[in-house]
């Protein structure tokens, strides 16, 4: 017989009574137990994490910042109220940590009294992070601490991003404040510049002042010695007239009766004594006229320089709102300026002083020298008029005591007057080295001032001044920078259409196992009959090959319309567990028909490596290394890959090599099947008492 028609004998056994029908029954049915109950109850576990007791407790005392009441302990608390993350319980500190010690609660979330305080610290002088405290349990249940380490991640997340956008909206309207205190500061440096341009301007006018100034003094100065040293030969010379004029009056007196001849002994000495007197009271009264003429002139000039000066000092250091850097030399020079203005006075006030004697001297000097003239123009004819000239020399010596006197005080007046004259050409020399550097500086000053107020005004255009949208937008952003653009190319709606390609699998090796307890996996017809190997393989293979279909077909209807499995490429998901149920049933034949007993041992034992290489839950390579050794030579490696791109989508390359390693597997199962059966053919010791039988 052919081994289509043998696999048909050996499946009609099932339908000659109940038991063999339910055998069948069960068997179509197995896989479900593996594939659609697993799945059922793994189908979305986080769709009801609302049924999750968790303690919640609020210890939070909030907190004052900027003058509002801060509480985000309870901001937080309702939020996760609204929510449906878990099964919230607003307890005690207390009764939260018992609650999770003893199982009650799987997790506690606490925030503590501080809570907010240490948020609201981020605006003060002392910044602290706050925390969120959770208690987990995995005694209780590990996934589920796993699980809230996920979803606090993202409350903390929250928390920190609301509290960041609250510290950055202060900082954006410190900015703005300090936006406008600049202008404010551009605007004064724009008035302070333009009263240092004023200064610069009277400081000039003051250096122009000085200059014509210096050269005044400098004049009165040079006059003032000349006048000087005039004087002191006035002064001697009229010590000496006086001398002359008392001794010739006294002699002329005592000796009146010897007067005649001695005149005629002494009329060329009269003479030219008389021509000296002359000359002397001419040039007295020369440089008389000069110093009455430049004394007032030099006295007022620096009159005019110390006003100006006091002018630019009170402009400069007393009315500004901020006082000039070079406030204390213009006092310097507006002191000097006094002093020099004090001698100045001084001198004129002496002239005016005088001005009756220096005219009633000037008088006396016109008459000395009009009568010293006359008396050396008659000095050859005085023995002619002895009794006149007696009177004129009494007379001339009268004049000549005063002139020395006068002479006298006139000398040290002018001493006086050459030493402030002299004080006043230093001073006012430095008062003009002074006003050129207070121009200098004022100089400097304009320019500095004026990229003062540039710079502010610069300064104040670059400080951004944002309104409320714009610190809105710009604390949203900064809060939270970076943002997870997250794009699944084939997302999995739930976790059991992720762990479906796991599951299948599993179900259709336990179908064909069990299949196989059932089944022979040599048909004892065939090899009584004495038929070619390769047909005694075919003939055990295709009767659990059909049974794989039938339970394939089964569990696949049960997930799709039952649970809700849902298959980008259906039909093809279908047709491919076609061909994996019927590599499954050849491998499983394959180790039954070669170790007997022992051979359902080996496919529990290849099931688990399979299981355990495969990566249907955690990728492979977090896997130690023997399964990631293992991992490309076992069928079901191919078979998860394979499914995943059938189920959720992508590229189907996995799927063609799945195929093809698939039917390598099933093909060369069968081969070996083949070879098992030919040694079967020939009865051994062995097989009649095997040492081993289930």
């Amino acid at each position: 017989m052919r081994s289509p028609e043998l696999a048909v004998l050996e499946l009609r056994r099932f339908g000659r009574g109940k038991l063999p029908r339910a055998a069948l029954a069960a068997l179509l049915l197995l896989p479900l137990l593996y594939g659609a109950l697993y799945l059922w109850s793994f189908w979305d576990p986080y769709d009801r994490l609302d049924r999750i007791p968790v303690a919640l407790v609020n210890d939070d005392r909030g907190a004052t910042a900027g003058g509002k009441k801060v509480t985000v302990g309870d901001n937080i608390t309702e939020g996760l109220r609204d929510s449906d993350t878990f099964e919230w319980h607003e307890v005690s500190s207390a009764e939260a940590r018992r609650g999770v010690e003893d199982g009650t609660y799987y997790l506690s979330l606490t925030m503590p009294g501080d809570f907010s305080k240490r948020i609201a610290s981020s605006s003060g002088a002392s910044p602290e992070t706050s925390a969120l405290q959770v208690r987990t349990n995995d005694a209780n249940n590990y996934i589920v601490g796993q699980i809230s380490r996920t979803v606090f991640s993202e409350v903390r997340t929250a928390a920190s991003t609301k509290a960041s956008r609250s510290f950055l909206d202060k900082i954006f309207i410190s900015f703005s404040d300090i936006h406008g205190a600049t202008v404010q500061a551009a605007e004064g440096a724009d008035k302070l510049n333009g009263g240092i341009g004023q200064a610069k301007k009277g400081s000039k006018d003051l250096a122009d002042g000085l200059k014509e100034a210096k050269k005044g003094s400098g004049t009165l100065s040079g006059g003032l010695r000349k006048l000087n040293t005039g004087a002191d030969d006035l002064e001697d010379g009229s010590r000496r007239v006086a001398d002359g004029t008392r001794a010739l009056a006294d002699k002329v007196n005592g000796v009146a009766d010897k007067v005649g001849p001695f005149l005629k002994d002494n009329e060329k000495s009269i003479g030219d004594t008389a021509r000296l007197v002359a000359d002397s009271a001419a040039g007295i009264r020369h440089n008389l006229d000069t110093l009455v003429e430049t004394a007032p002139a030099a006295a007022k000039g620096a009159r005019t320089a110390s006003d100006a000066l006091d002018t630019v000092h009170r402009a400069r250091c007393e009315t500004l709102p901020i006082p000039d850097a070079a406030c204390p030399e213009l006092k310097k020079a507006k002191e000097a300026a006094a002093d020099v203005v004090k001698v100045a006075d001084d001198v004129n006030t002496l002239i005016d002083d005088q001005d009756g004697d220096l005219d009633k001297l000037d008088k006396n000097l016109a008459t000395l020298e009009k009568q010293a003239q006359a008396l050396a123009d008659r000095s050859p004819h005085l023995s002619e008029d002895l009794d006149d000239s007696v009177s004129k020399i009494n007379e001339l010596n009268e004049g000549a005591s005063a002139v020395a006197k006068g002479a006298k005080r006139l000398h040290s007046g002018l001493g006086t007057a050459k030493s402030g004259a002299s004080d006043l050409d230093t001073g006012v020399g430095q008062l003009k080295t002074g006003a050129s550097d207070l121009d200098g500086g004022l100089y400097k000053l304009v320019g500095g001032s004026g990229k003062l107020a540039g710079g502010l005004h610069d300064g104040a255009d670059q400080i951004p001044d944002y309104d409320k949208p714009d610190r809105d937008q710009r604390t949203q952003v900064m809060a939270d920078p970076v943002q997870l653009a997250s794009r699944d190319l084939h997302k999995a709606p739930n976790y059991g259409t992720g762990f479906a390609p796991y599951f299948i699998p599993l179900s259709l090796w336990v179908g064909s196992m069990v299949a196989y307890m059932l089944i022979q996996p040599l048909n004892r017809r065939a090899l009584a009959a004495g038929a070619s190997a390769w047909r005694i393989a075919l003939a055990g293979w295709l009767p659990v090959a059909a049974v794989g279909v039938l339970q394939t077909a089964a569990l696949m209807a049960v997930l799709h319309w039952a649970i809700g499995l849902q298959m980008v490429r259906a039909a093809g998901t279908v047709g491919f567990l076609f061909l994996v149920t019927a590599c499954f049933a050849a491998i499983v034949q394959w180790l039954n028909a070669r170790f007997g007993a022992a051979g359902r041992i080996l496919v529990l034992a290849f099931l688990m490596l399979q299981l355990t290489s495969a990566g249907g839950t955690y990728p492979v390579q977090t896997s130690p290394g023997f399964f990631n050794a293992i991992h490309p030579f076992l069928p079901m490696s191919y078979v998860v890959e394979a499914l995943r791109r059938l189920i959720s989508g992508g590229g189907l390359d996995p799927v063609r090599t799945a195929c093809v390693v698939l039917t390598a597997f099933t093909v060369g199962a069968l081969a070996l099947t083949a070879l098992s059966a030919r040694r079967k053919q020939v009865w051994t010791f062995d097989r009649l008492h095997p040492e081993l039988s289930l």
